[in-house]
This record gives structure tokens, C-alpha cells and sequence, in this order.
């Protein structure tokens, strides 16, 4: 119970950052893995809200590719004391969510779920939390993420947000916002609409910011937003290119492209005192900077060998070292929570750009899309899947996929093109 406090306190924040409220990106699965674990989601006794904590709850594993929930059920309990196990076994369902909602105080429902396994006959998981109606959805989330933790023991990522831009028409001309979602597309809010194009949204480490370039009076600015009070800060306008900031592990520095001097290259600006350190000092273009978890290191993007191509710069000595060598692009790269895997948007030849994993230790290279146009790959929190921009025939949506691209999916909006994903932490 405490535990779910917590989360909802730190969820209040989020609640927070609403500008506006706008049309929700809906979700279509695009490839299903064939080794997902069956699940039963039983519908909670007394239940009767329109988005059900079943439903929500299903869709969140089976988003993960990881679990196929069943879809008819043999019996509804709706406690643990109320199972008859051989009927579950008997369709080779061991995992089994039940639950119930009952009313509480001051408008209030409490929640009440358990996972039970058929095979060990024994109740695994519970737990009782008390919510508004308002949080109906996170809590439906927040179980998610305990089950899902329970059975493969990886922490979910249910409970996570994602930014984009969206670009949309009104009265005739584009408009930019920055929308922030939950990690299944609902619940959208805006924290920017601008009449200029929006670029590289970043969350701080403690999920309380967001970094991102504005281009505001027709030039590009890095801005960082707290989502609570709203309140922006102008971090860089220098003269030129103002671009990819990247807030570092600690929380304490951004990594940024500028060409002040008159040449792209990657920065370090300190937060609390505003000190600004140049990183690299080559005749290339160097770009797109991203974090190492240890925070010791940065990848970034430069054609200092010929064409695009993903670098790793040390922070302490200033080594920089080439990580691809497969294909003729490789760039927007972005490290795994783990600092295992580098998700990057790879052109083997021709005019495709698809999103590629590469095993930092064996250095092999796997191409995850077969789609003609793939952009910002952003891990979750838990490294177990990727959001990037792509195509919908002519119409920009998000796309989410599993590490080994079996199972696959895409947020499309109801209006506009989706670009520029970053998955919260």
C-alpha cells in the first residue's frame, strides 16, 4: 500500500503539466511474438468503469510482447479462496489475475488484485490501495508493473510517459506541440503549442523536466520545462545551431550541439553555475549527443570519417573512439539502460533508414524495422523496448517494438504527424 502511495504522489506531479488536453494516439499492433507467456486477466468483480481494470491491464502486457492474454475465461473469481485450479490447468493457464473494487470514502475506490499460479495452486502476488477515480488508469498501470515484475523479474515500464511533437494543421498553416502521454498513448497533455517547429525533447533523470529545442522568434533556442509548475528556462541562443540536448545521469549537465565557434560540435553545460565546456574540435559536423549510464561517456554522431557514423567520446580524457562500422548511415543513437545495446537509425545502402541494434560487446548489428523511414529510437526505462518515428503511409506515427523485433506496434494520432519520441524514465 505504501508502495502505491509513493507512485501516485510522484504521479500527481505529472497531472500537473496539462496545458491542454487533446485526442489520444490509439494503438495498432503490427506483429505478434509467437513465445509469449499466457495470462489470464479475470474482469474484477464490481468493476463497472468504461476503461476496466482488466482491459487496461491486459493491453498493458501484451504490449510488453511478453504475454498473450486469454481472452475467454472458464470461471470469474474473483479472490484467491474462490479458485478451482484444475479448471485454469487444464488450458494451460498457470498465471491468473483476480481482483475486486470496492466504494470507499469521500467518493474513493479500493482495489483489490492478486496474481495466483494454477500449477503451484498458490496465491503469489496481492496487494489493497485506496484511489480517486482520477487515478483509475494509474492504478490499473501500477498493477501491471507488479505482475510484470513478479513473473519475468524485470521492473515494468507500464507506469512510464512518453514525449513527442506533434505537427498539425490550424486555419491553414502547421503548429508544433509537445505532448507528453502515458506509455500506452493515452492521456495525453500538451506542455508547448507553437507556430514553430519543436526538436529533441529530453527528460531529466528524476522525470520532473523536460529539455528540448524551440524555435521561437525564427531561431533555434534550448529551453528545459518542470513539468509541475511549468515554468521554462532558456538554457542556450547562441548565434547558429542550438541542438540535441541530453541531460546527463546525475541530472546535473546537459550535453548539447552548437556551432557557436562556427562548426557543430558537442558542449557540456553545468547547470548550476552555467559553465560551458567544449567536448569535441574537428572539422565535422558532431551532433546528437547521447548519455552512457555510468555517465563517464557520450555517443554522438560525426561525418568525420567519411559519412555518418556513431562515435564514443570519454568525458575525462577526451578519447573518442568509432562504435559503427556497418552500412553508410549510421546516427540518432541511444544507449541502453544497462549500457548493453546502441538503438540507432542504420542505412545498409540505398535510401532506407530503419532502426538497428547493435550489441556494444560483439559489435553485431541487427536491423529491427523493415519500414522505408525510421528516425529517434528512445529506450524504456527497463530496456525491454524501443519508441521511434516512422510511417504510416503518408501519416507520421510512433512505433514501439520488443528488443528482438517480434512483436511490434504503432501509436498512431488521430490528427497530425508524430515525430521526436523520448520514453520518461
Amino acid at each position: 500500500m505504501l508502495a502505491f502511495r509513493t507512485f501516485v504522489a510522484n504521479l500527481m506531479v505529472l497531472s500537473l503539466v496539462a496545458i491542454n488536453s487533446h485526442a489520444e494516439l490509439s494503438i495498432d499492433i503490427v506483429k505478434s511474438s509467437s513465445n509469449s507467456t499466457p495470462i489470464a486477466v479475470v474482469p474484477f468483480a464490481n468493476d463497472l468503469a468504461t476503461d476496466s481494470l482488466n482491459n487496461i491491464i491486459s493491453a498493458d502486457l501484451a504490449r510488453s510482447g511478453l504475454f498473450r492474454p486469454a481472452s475467454q475465461f472458464p470461471e470469474r473469481p474473483s479472490t484467491s479462496s474462490e479458485f478451482v485450479f484444475p479448471v485454469w490447468q487444464v488450458l494451460g493457464l498457470d498465471y491468473v489475475v483476480v481482483g475486486k473494487v470496492s466504494p470507499a470514502d469521500n467518493s474513493q475506490s479500493t482495489i483489490q488484485y492478486e496474481l495466483v499460479s494454477s500449477n503451484q495452486e498458490k496465491r503469489l502476488l496481492g496487494e489493497s490501495m485506496t484511489i480517486p477515480p482520477t487515478r483509475w488508469r494509474e492504478a490499473a498501470h501500477y498493477i501491471s508493473d507488479r505482475v510484470f515484475k513478479y513473473i519475468t523479474g524485470i521492473d515494468g515500464a507500464f507506469s512510464t510517459r512518453i514525449a513527442y511533437v506533434l505537427q498539425y494543421q490550424a486555419n491553414g498553416k502547421n503548429r508544433y506541440r509537445l505532448d507528453i502521454a502515458d506509455a500506452d498513448g493515452r492521456q495525453p497533455h500538451s506542455i508547448l503549442d507553437s507556430d514553430e517547429p519543436i526538436l529533441s525533447p529530453n527528460w531529466s533523470p528524476d522525470g520532473q523536466y523536460i529539455a528540448y529545442v524551440s524555435f521561437e522568434g525564427g531561431k533555434p533556442a534550448i529551453y528545459t520545462q518542470h513539468l509541475a509548475s511549468q515554468q521554462r528556462q532558456v538554457i542556450t541562443r547562441f548565434k547558429g545551431l542550438n541542438g540535441a540536448p541530453a541531460w546527463s545521469p546525475d541530472g546535473s549537465k546537459l550535453a548539447l550541439t552548437l556551432s557557436q565557434d562556427g562548426n557543430p560540435e558537442i558542449y557540456l553545460f553545468e547547470l548550476a553555475n552555467k559553465k560551458l565546456t567544449r567536448l569535441t574540435n574537428h572539422y565535422a559536423i558532431d551532433t546528437e549527443a547521447r548519455w552512457f549510464p555510468d555517465g563517464r561517456g557520450l555517443i554522438f554522431t560525426s561525418d568525420r570519417g567519411g559519412n555518418p557514423q556513431i562515435y564514443r567520446l570519454d568525458i575525462n580524457t577526451q578519447e573518442v573512439k568509432r562504435l559503427t562500422f556497418e552500412g553508410t548511415f549510421n546516427g540518432r543513437g541511444a544507449i541502453s539502460p544497462d549500457g548493453k545495446y546502441l538503438a540507432m537509425v542504420h542505412r545498409r545502402s540505398g535510401q532506407n533508414y530503419q532502426i538497428a541494434l547493435q550489441d556494444l560487446q560483439t559489435g553485431g548489428v541487427t536491423r529491427l524495422t523493415d519500414t522505408p523511414l525510421d528516425e529517434a529510437p528512445s529506450f524504456a526505462p527497463n530496456g525491454q523496448m524501443i519508441v521511434y518515428a516512422t510511417k504510416q503511409g503518408e501519416k507520421g506515427v510512433l512505433g514501439i517494438m520488443s528488443l528482438d523485433g517480434r512483436f511490434k506496434l504503432q501509436l498512431p494520432a488521430s490528427e497530425g504527424q508524430v515525430r521526436e519520441p523520448a520514453w520518461s524514465p
